[in-house]
């Protein structure tokens, strides 16, 4: 597996006879050479630049991410534009490298160009990055490579990928407005409890008579916050990194992913995008010639959902043995009643991409429609729910004085 390095170098100018320096990122030894010829340099020293002390790449679990859908399209769709115009794969990929400003996708980008320099093909070389180039991607250029067309591919996937990347910005913009009041609020309340009652605590001492039950409770919870304010962030990194090491485990996905299309509110929504994620995949895969085996694991694999996997298995199977498509997708639970009676029409009339087309275009527009309506659904539960826990705080914090006042009116 080729990995990307930083090589430090020496090289003679031939123009002026100059010895200059400088660093340079490749896959080896031998493709910075070649890279300082192509530049007219005489290299006289390629050393790796040692990966220990200031120089180590730090890598947090969790912090590390793929490189985002909308990188990939952009890729996709330059590179589609460049072999169109006839440009050599070298010279694309030399292009590619120079206009790419992301962190993960150039330098894999510069691995794939030093194998392809030596005689790697394209798909092989991005396999050697699972972690940049996904499986769907991978499937596509490898066919359009065998059939000759493979502007044409990286055309249909630079598609696929920016609706992709569409429907990701449309549910984070739904989603940024209530997520920031909520931590305002959660801020809010720990700051009430931490600076606030306090004060009306060295006020109820001097009132001499016993607290309500909720004041109490109130005052117990504030005095106790200097343990339980580390104990809870304490938890909470620890659930974090386990989190993030089991999350992709099997018998985390069975518990967690079931439950992920059953929410209230967001159920539905998962349910609707997974549908359109699957159809719109397999449909761009069938289109381009993948078969329809190899292109139902790759879409099961990207599903992104153990039960929505589990269902493309089942389908597999049933196609293994000759049976339909429609009905395992019927029996999964998953996908709702119009899918697998659309699935079918596709099979009877020999138009299955046509029609998974359409039933990825019906959800899209189900999902923009959802995520519209996720941000006006949420705000007033977070209204209600802080409204209740902030006023439930101010009553605890003054039934002490309307009891004092009740008592005083008793005499």
């Amino acid at each position: 597996m080729a990995v990307v390095q930083e090589f430090r170098y020496r090289a003679i100018d031939p123009r002026g006879g100059a010895v200059v320096k400088g660093t340079l990122e490749a896959a080896t030894e031998a493709a910075v050479t070649n890279k300082l010829k192509a530049q007219g340099l005489t290299p006289l020293e390629v050393i790796e630049v040692s990966k220990t002390g200031l120089n180590m790449e730090i890598k947090i679990p969790g912090l590390t991410k793929h490189v985002k859908a909308k990188s990939l399209a952009i890729f996709a769709k330059q590179m589609a534009g460049l072999i169109n115009a006839g440009l050599p794969l070298m010279r694309t990929l030399s292009i590619l490298i120079e206009q790419s400003d992301d962190k993960r996708l150039q330098p894999a980008l510069v691995a794939v160009h030093a194998d392809v320099e030596s005689g790697s093909s394209l798909s092989g070389a991005m396999a050697r990055h699972p972690d940049v180039f996904p499986p769907l991607l991978l499937s596509i250029v490898r066919v359009g490579e065998a059939g000759g067309f493979l502007g044409a591919a990286l055309e249909s996937i630079a598609e696929n990928y920016r609706k992709e990347a569409e429907l990701q910005n449309k549910i984070r913009s739904a989603t940024t407005y209530p997520t920031i009041v909520l931590i305002v609020a959660v801020l809010g309340v720990l700051a009430m409890i931490t600076f606030i009652v306090p004060v009306f605590e060295n006020m109820f001492a001097g009132l001499g008579s016993s607290l309500p039950l909720p004041t109490m409770i109130l005052v117990a919870l504030s005095k106790n916050m200097v343990w339980i304010l580390p104990v809870v962030a304490l938890l909470g990194v620890i659930a974090w990194v386990w989190w993030m090491r089991n999350k992709h485990t099997e018998r985390v996905r069975k518990v967690v992913d079931p439950l992920k299309l059953k929410m209230p509110i967001f159920g539905k929504l998962a349910t609707k995008m997974a549908v359109a994620r699957f159809s719109r995949n397999l449909s761009m895969m069938l289109e381009a010639g993948v078969p329809i085996m190899q292109a139902l694991a790759i879409v099961a694999q990207a599903s992104n959902n153990y039960k929505v996997e589990q269902a493309i298995h089942e389908v597999q199977e049933s196609i293994r043995h000759g049976k339909s498509f429609a009905v395992p997708l019927a029996k999964s639970g998953v996908f709702p009643p119009m899918v697998p009676q659309m699935v079918s029409v596709g099979e009877e009339s020999g138009t299955l991409s046509e029609m998974l087309a359409s039933i990825a275009d019906f959800y899209e527009d189900e999902v923009e429609t959802a995520t519209e309506q996720l941000s006006a659904t949420i705000e007033p539960i977070l209204i209600v729910g802080l409204g209740i826990i902030i006023g439930g705080m101010v009553i605890s914090l003054y039934l002490p004085i309307f009891s004092l006042y009740g008592e005083l009116g008793q005499q």
